[in-house]
């Protein structure tokens, strides 16, 4: 193996290929070619020779300054997780070289520097025999003014790097005896120096490096400490200086945060605060001059300081009013909207505070300040104008900077919210109405369609009104009464019409409430959908649906002329505004008496119907077969949305009647299109609805449905037949007066049929070919366990499945894979004495069911013939391919496991460790896995095993597969270096 005494022997041949392979990766070679430099540089990363030539490159002159990053986080990657690979022997001398290369780096490039610096860190927190760490650092670096900036780089990582050391292959107990030694009993002697150096010349206290020193150690030196002492100087004075500014405002950041328990902290609270008035001269020299780099900065300061403060402001805030000015003036003052969105979290953590009883003082001192804050935050709602003057064009060409505004306006939508449960719903409507009032006034008899001067200050207010709607109680009678008239005349821009309609919709259950207001309001939105715009258009169906949702019952009277309506636009929709308009057409039917809803159902249904079979006679191409799957949707949404309540014991269900005449058409879709998915998904989906919305009553359905399931699945083996499978299971296997013992037996049969056809198809196919499939049949697995578990557990296609979960072990993809553990797990479970189902008793209670011996005895022998194959999947896959959502239930599986037959999994577990490559893992670290697993089930504390489990795979993951720093830089760019 190379030592660090070793590589100053190496010549440059020893890492030639390296440097072509990084070469490779910075240039312009072909996919294939940087594929092949990546793997090899993968590989060579978690290679012994790469102690060796790490260093070699490194100490090469010829070596360019990505080679030797890359030389360096490799480095930092080996002492991180390869440490094993070496001799304790060599350590010293490890330690020698890398101080040695510090002091060669202490120039620079500075991410080499960093590197290295984070390389003697992870050294120092392994290295458990180096004592002297701090001391050793300084008497080797710190006597040269040169290498002082390697010294204050190891300071500002160490602490970092400790707190990473989970990563680190120690115990519990070192890692915690080391973190003492290296952090809490050098914390005073770190902040000792930081202070001495702070005060050695002006150009070392305007340092960024030491900021960054002060912030690493907050944690470890007590906040009073660093307040008490010059550095507090120090770092307001940073704050003042261009060169340490963006360092000042990381470290007085993290201050405030350590002082957010106030009252363990009202002493140094009460020195930060007047320092920190200091700065607010700042807010208005910064907009002044759009510095708007330290506008943002100083914006975050108060923002952070206000965040951490808020009990204090609500408690004192006369005294910390001023604080609360800042914040204010910074939001104010922001006119590019860099720094806004900086305060967001503060409005609300201070609104969360003084609106509680306790604190209505305050929110009577602060109610001026939020009014304010509304009138702000409605100026920075206003679209810009183009510079270009091109109004289709407002950003001048730049999506990026649309989009961003967009999403930006809607969180200034919820700083709003904010304001209302302040200063109250009226009194923010009536600034959105005084603006919309005075646009009326000055621009109103200018207005023209299409051309609206100064539309933003019209459309500003419409989208805050928009923004508080959810705030607005049914019973306000202010404003709403005066801003409703006034909306529905607005004059025709896109963009305020679009505003105008989307603001409606907000207010639909306020309209359900005064309904005087309701046939202006829909005439409106009705007259929307001709709008040659068509974001107006999707507005309008979007507002349509939340009409009819929220006033059904005052719509209901009138569904013949919705219906004619619906008829009429609904052909001309895109796909996701024919749904929107069909769900607030389905709210309206859903109203409609039981007496006449199987014919409201037939006039609203029968032309979807029509214009499907019309489709499926003619559809050749891939759009045209889109377009009926589309199509099917909006018969699901009916089907879904019109769900009355009909006694289970009545015959018949009006609605199914209507599936019953509607099904042989869906199946002769179906039929038709079983090799275009998306079709048969949406039949198989409306077909689930059928069982979800109408229960029992579908009873008569079942034959029909079971036949035509069971034939598409082995038709198309597509998982979807399995999902509305999953459904009927769900619905009739609780054996009651009205689902009767035979048809839950029918049930099951069906199970077993589908069952069948999926294992043929894992025979026939391997796994990577079936996920959907493979997620739908477990999920579907799982119920059948829950309500058949006597039938399916002795069952002869137990084996069989447990076989074809194990082999499902090996997909990548999460969603099957937690399908499959979550039926493995609820298998295990019937091996215990409690069964996992429940039942509800007499006293109205859920209780746990008797788990009968002879499903227990079943269980386990199953195990014993399939168990350590599944062993060996969940270890595996824990530290080669599982995603990481599925590491909880896969190490639930080996828990399970070893409560059922912990001798039997603790050797299974055991031989699976022994398979594991050669160098890839330390002897030692075996031994002390299977040593500890022995230990715990002798101790009785089996479940203490899963957390050995998961830390050995995680460790042994990153260790051995995940990829190491460095690559991924390579890839998307060429480094730039500063000095």
């Amino acid at each position: 193996m190379a030592t660090a005494a070793t590589v100053n022997g190496a010549n440059g041949q020893a890492f030639d290929p390296v440097l072509r392979a990084l070469a490779t990766m910075s240039s312009n070679a072909d996919r294939s070619q940087k594929g092949q430099a990546h793997e090899y540089l993968e590989r060579y990363q978690k290679s012994e020779g790469a102690w060796t030539t790490t260093f070699a490159i490194l100490q090469s002159p010829q070596s360019t300054d990505e080679a030797k990053l890359f030389a360096a986080t490799t480095l930092k990657g080996k002492i991180v997780f390869d440490f094993h690979q070496l001799p304790r022997t060599t350590l010293p001398q490890l330690r020698d070289t890398l101080l040695s290369l510090l002091a060669q780096y202490s120039k620079g490039p500075k991410p080499v520097r960093t590197q290295l610096s984070v390389c003697l860190a992870n050294l120092a927190i392994q290295m458990l025999e180096w004592k002297d760490v701090l001391q050793t650092v300084i008497n080797t670096l710190g006597g040269n003014q040169s290498s002082i900036a390697c010294v204050l780089e190891f300071l500002h990582v160490l602490p970092e790097e400790v707190t990473e050391g989970r990563k680190i292959n120690l115990t519990e107990d070192e890692l915690r005896d080391r973190t003492t030694e290296l952090l809490e009993q050098n914390a005073q002697q770190v902040l000792q120096l930081l202070t001495q150096y702070a005060q050695s010349s002006p150009d070392a206290a305007k340092n960024p490096q030491l900021m960054e020193c002060i912030t690493s150690w907050m944690r470890e030196v007590p906040l009073t400490s660093i307040v008490q002492s010059p550095l507090l100087d120090v770092v307001m004075n940073a704050a003042q200086s261009d060169q340490s500014f963006d360092a000042a405002v990381e470290c007085l950041c993290a201050i405030f945060k350590e002082t957010r328990d106030v009252d363990e902290n009202e002493e140094s609270i009460n020195t930060l605060y007047p320092r920190l008035a200091a700065l607010q001269p700042k807010i208005q020299a910064a907009s002044s001059e759009e510095d708007w780099e330290t506008f943002k900065g100083l914006t975050r300061i108060f923002a952070e300081a206000g965040e951490a403060w808020c009990v204090n402001i609500a408690r004192k805030a006369q005294q910390y009013r001023a604080l609360v000015e800042s914040v204010l003036e910074c939001c104010a003052r922001d006119r590019e909207r860099e720094a806004l969105s900086q305060t967001f979290n503060f409005w609300y953590e201070l609104k969360q505070y003084i609106t509680l009883e306790r604190y209505i003082e305050a929110r009577l001192q602060f109610v001026d300040i939020y009014s304010k804050l509304v009138d702000i935050m409605i100026g920075h709602l206003e679209f810009p104008t183009p510079e270009s003057g091109n109004e289709s064009d407002l950003f001048d060409g730049d999506r990026e900077a649309e989009d961003k505004f967009r999403e930006f306006r809607h969180h200034m939508g919820d700083v709003l919210k904010d304001c209302c449960e302040v200063i109250g719903v009226s009194e923010c409507l009536q600034k959105s109405y005084v603006l919309i009032e005075q646009w009326v006034a000055q621009h109103g008899a200018q207005a023209q369609a299409g051309k609206v001067p100064q539309w933003q200050k019209l459309e500003a207010p419409l989208f805050s009104m928009r923004a508080m709607g959810r705030m607005v109680p049914k019973d306000e009678g202010v404003m709403l009464p005066r801003l409703i008239p006034l909306i529905v005349q607005i004059p025709d821009h896109e963009k305020v019409r679009f505003q105008a309609v989307m603001a409606l919709g907000r207010y639909t259950e306020w309209t359900s409430e005064h309904p005087e207001t309701l046939q202006d309001q829909l005439q409106f939105i009705m007259a929307a959908f001709r709008h040659p715009s068509g974001e107006v258009v999707r507005a309008a169906a979007l507002s349509f649906r939340f009409f009819c949702n929220d006033c059904a019952d005052l719509l209901k009277d009138f569904m013949t002329q919705l219906q004619q309506f619906y008829e009429q636009v609904i052909n001309t929709l895109p796909s996701q505004s024919q749904e929107e308009l069909t769900e607030g057409i389905a709210s309206i039917l859903a109203k409609q008496p039981l007496t006449t809803l199987l014919h409201s159902m037939k006039v609203c249904c029968d032309p979807v119907v029509k214009r499907l079979m019309s489709m499926a006679q003619t559809a050749t191409q891939k759009e045209h077969k889109l377009a009926i799957a589309d199509h099917m949707n909006l018969l699901t949404i009916f089907i879904g949305e019109v769900k009355p309540y009909v006694d289970p014991r009545e015959p018949t269900h009006p609605c199914v009647q209507y599936c019953q005449e509607i099904f042989p058409v869906l199946a002769a879709i179906c039929e038709r299109f079983i090799d275009f998915v998306p079709i048969v998904e949406r039949v198989c989906r409306c077909w689930r609805y059928m069982v979800l919305s109408y229960r029992t009553h579908t009873a008569p359905l079942l034959p029909q449905l079971a036949e035509k399931m069971a034939a598409g699945f082995t038709a198309s083996r597509q998982g979807c037949f399995l999902w509305a499978t999953d459904s009927i299971v769900r619905e009739f296997s609780d054996v009651s007066e009205i689902v009767p013992e035979s048809t839950a037996h029918a049930i099951y049969t069906f199970y077993e049929q589908q069952a069948t056809t999926f294992l043929r198809a894992l025979n026939d196919l391997p796994p990577e070919e079936l996920p959907d499939v493979i997620e739908d049949f477990f999920r579907l697995s799982c119920d059948v366990l829950l309500y058949h578990s006597e039938r399916l557990i002795p069952s002869v296609l137990m084996t069989p499945i447990l076989s074809a979960a194990s082999t499902s072990l090996t997909l990548l993809k999460e969603e099957p894979l937690i399908a499959t553990l979550h039926f493995l797990r609820d298998f295990l479970a019937y091996g215990s004495e409690e069964a996992p189902s429940s039942h509800f008793s007499e006293d109205g209670t859920y209780t746990n069911r008797a788990n009968p011996p002879t499903i227990q005895t079943t269980v386990k022998q199953l195990v014993l013939h399939e168990g350590e194959n599944l062993v060996q999947r969940c270890m595996t896959g824990m530290m080669y391919t599982f995603p990481q959502d599925c590491f909880p239930d896969a190490s639930g599986v080996l828990l399970a496991l070893f409560q059922l037959l912990p001798a039997e999994v603790a050797q299974w577990t055991g031989r699976t460790v022994t398979m594991l490559p050669e160098g890839s893992i330390a002897p030692q670290e075996q031994e002390r896995l299977l040593r500890n697993i022995q230990q715990r089930i002798e101790s009785g504390e089996v479940r203490k095993i899963r957390g050995l489990l998961q830390d050995f795979t995680n460790a042994y993951r990153r260790r051995n597969v995940a990829p190491r720093e460095g690559l991924g830089r390579l890839e998307a760019t060429r480094f730039r270096f500063a000095g």
